[in-house]
């Protein structure tokens, strides 16, 4: 059947997309998969890493008819992985960036589905294997593409504040001169909670390297750490809600960012540091 019979180059556009959008933000791409939480912060960057292999390496599979049920078979995998991966978060009604295609979409229905349907398509590959390469799957192949991806642009999940992304410069009134080669930016609010309780971790973390509290409105107390006020730092950079850290260079350019409202949170974004 000409459908299934296509399915294999479905997949490979797919695969092979995701990976050079991976690749314009390799950095990018390992605070996404440190977003999941489902694996430690210091096993980020392997994956990241494992993904921009293993991506071309199955398309490269599927390419060449004697490795296609592999082919199919890894990229299965790869979805089913993906899918997992994103049921998690979405049980757990967090808001994370899914790093499919190296863009900053939200994890949700849409992203959910999408992924269901490529492993759909990569199954139907696997089990078809080897076919002659025929002028007509094309077009096919491309139809398969968009019914995978209209039902996630039609549930599409609206990108919420992010944060600074790293390569980009932390805007900030009032940075006080940098005492070392790295600088936490610990933001936090006079009346959150979690930020008080983040608190003793924050000055914890002040014997590793250089940290400075700063919030939007004055009156938060910084247990001996250095406090910044600047009312705009929020909006400016993106960020949704505190508590949230943003690792700098000297020169104030973001090298890792992420929210931080337990020990865990605040370790995943310090492990992204080179």
């Amino acid at each position: 059947m000409i459908v299934a019979e296509s399915a294999y180059l479905a997949v490979t556009a797919v695969l092979l997309v995701a990976a050079l959008g991976k690749l314009r933000d390799v950095r990018g791409l390992a605070r996404s998969v440190a977003g999941y939480q489902v694996l430690p912060g210091r096993l980020a960057w392997p994956a990241a890493v494992g993904l921009l292999v293993a991506e071309p390496v199955a398309a490269g599979l599927l390419l060449a008819p004697g490795g296609r049920r592999w082919g199919g078979v890894v990229a299965g995998v790869l979805f089913a992985a993906f899918l997992a991966a994103m049921a998690s978060v979405m049980r757990r009604r967090m808001a994370v960036d899914c790093g499919c295609f190296g863009g900053r979409d939200l994890v949700g229905a849409g992203t959910l589905l999408r992924t269901g349907l490529l492993l759909v398509l990569a199954v139907t590959a696997a089990v078809t294997g080897p076919v002659a390469f025929a002028p007509v799957q094309l077009p096919v192949a491309a139809v398969l593409l968009g019914l995978a991806f209209l039902p996630a642009r039609l549930l599409r999940v609206e990108r919420a504040s992010y944060g600074p992304r790293p390569g980009t410069r932390f805007a900030l009134t009032g940075r006080p001169e940098p005492t070392g080669d790295r600088t936490m930016y610990a933001l936090v609010s006079p009346g959150c909670g979690l930020c008080g309780a983040m608190l003793p971790e924050f000055v914890a973390t002040a014997d590793r390297l250089e940290v400075v509290l700063v919030s939007a409105v004055d009156g938060y107390g910084g247990a001996g750490l250095p406090v910044v006020v600047d009312p705009d730092v929020f909006e400016r950079n993106d960020i949704p809600w505190p508590p949230y850290v943003v690792v700098t260079d000297r020169a104030g350019t973001v090298l890792s960012a992420g929210g931080a409202a337990d020990p865990a949170q605040l370790e995943q974004v310090l492990s992204m540091v080179a």
